[in-house]
C-alpha cells in the first residue's frame, strides 16, 4: 500500500449490501463508520411513487440525524436497460421520478444500468438506448443533476464513445473498478482516466475473473435474457467465471486506482459495495477499514 496517497474522499456504502432493511442498514453504516450512504431507490419503501410527502422529510432527517449524508440512490431498474424502446417511455419516467427524489433527499446523483452499449451503432438496440439516454441526459442537466451508468458491460473506451454523442454530462459515469476487472478485463487505471470527465461517483469493490465471460450472460441484452441481480451476485460468490473478494484481496490495484482518481481530481465518495458473503456487515466494516487506511486514519 502506498502510504503517502493521503485520500480525503468520503466512505459511503450501500445500505441495501447489509440485508436488513432502509431503516437498519442505515444504523448499521454509521456504525461501521460511514460518512455517507447509497441507497436502492426503484421498489418497495424506497420506491419514489411509495416514499412520499412528509415520509421524504422524515427520511432525510433521520439520515442527518445518524450524522450521515447521501451518495447516491440507485435508480437501476435492470431487465433489458434502455435496450427495448417499447418499455422506454415507462422506464424514463421512473428514471425521472427517482432523480427527483435524490434531489429533495440531498444528492444530485442517480447510479444506473443502461444495458450493453452495442458495438453497431445503427441497429435499433443502439438508437433506442441513445433516444433514452439523451432524455435522461437533458432532464438531469436541467436539475443540475446525473444519472450514473455503473461501468463493466463494456469496455470504458466503447462506454466514453457513446457518453461523447449525448452532448453533456447530465448521464455520467459510477465507476466500479471490480466490474471491469471481473466481466471485460477492462484496466481500471485506464479506465479512469478515460473517462475523468465523466465521472461523479464511485464503487469499492473488488474481484478476480477467472476466465474469459460474454458480458451478455452477466448482463443480459434484448433477445437474451434480462439483467438479474440476484444472478450476478451468484456468480460473484462461486461461479466459474469471475469472483467478487474483499477489497485488497482481488485483482483491483487499489493503491494506483486512487492515485489515478486523485490525478484526475475526483473529489466524490468512495462507495462500498458488497453483493456476497455471509457476513456482509463485517466485510463492509473491513472495507472501511481499508479505505481509511489510505486516509491515514488507521
Amino acid at each position: 500500500m502506498t502510504a503517502n496517497l493521503q485520500l480525503t474522499h468520503k466512505i459511503g456504502v450501500i445500505v441495501d449490501s447489509f440485508g436488513i432493511g432502509v431503516t437498519e442498514g442505515l444504523k448499521k453504516a454509521k456504525e461501521v463508520g460511514a460518512d455517507g450512504v447509497q441507497i436502492y431507490a426503484v421498489s418497495g419503501e424506497m420506491d419514489p411513487a411509495v416514499l412520499v410527502g412528509a415520509k421524504r422529510r422524515e427520511l432525510r432527517d433521520f439520515i442527518g440525524s445518524l450524522g450521515l449524508e447521501i451518495s447516491a440512490l440507485c435508480g437501476d431498474l435492470a431487465g433489458h436497460g434502455f435496450q427495448d424502446a417499447s418499455v422506454n417511455p415507462e422506464k424514463i419516467e421512473k428514471s425521472k421520478r427517482i432523480l427527483d427524489l435524490a434531489l429533495e433527499l440531498g444528492t444530485n446523483v442517480v447510479t444506473t444500468h443502461i444495458g450493453i452499449v452495442p458495438e453497431d451503432r445503427s441497429g435499433p438496440i443502439y438508437e433506442a438506448m441513445h433516444r433514452a439516454c439523451e432524455e435522461l441526459a437533458r432532464y438531469a442537466s436541467s436539475q443540475n443533476a446525473y444519472f450514473a451508468i455503473e461501468t463493466g458491460p463494456e469496455p470504458a473506451a466503447h462506454l466514453k464513445s457513446f457518453l461523447d454523442t449525448l452532448g453533456g454530462k447530465g448521464v455520467s459515469v459510477n465507476f466500479d473498478p471490480a466490474n471491469m476487472v471481473m466481466v471485460t478485463g477492462d484496466d481500471p487505471v485506464r479506465g479512469v482516466h478515460l473517462l475523468k470527465d465523466y465521472i461523479v461517483h464511485t464503487h469499492v469493490k473488488d474481484g478476480r475473473r477467472l476466465r474469459e465471460v460474454d458480458p451478455k450472460k452477466v448482463y443480459g441484452y434484448l433477445g437474451y435474457s434480462a439483467m438479474d441481480h440476484e444472478a450476478i451476485a451468484d456468480m460473484a460468490s462461486g461461479g466459474a467465471d469471475f469472483i467478487e473478494l474483499p477489497p485488497g484481496e482481488g485483482d483491483v490495484d487499489f493503491d494506483a486506482y486512487f492515485r489515478a482518481l486523485q490525478e484526475i481530481g475526483y473529489t466524490g465518495y468512495l462507495t462500498i459495495e458488497r453483493e456476497v458473503g455471509s457476513d456482509p456487515a463485517a466485510d463492509i466494516a473491513g472495507a472501511v477499514r481499508f479505505i481509511e487506511r489510505y486516509r491515514g486514519n488507521a
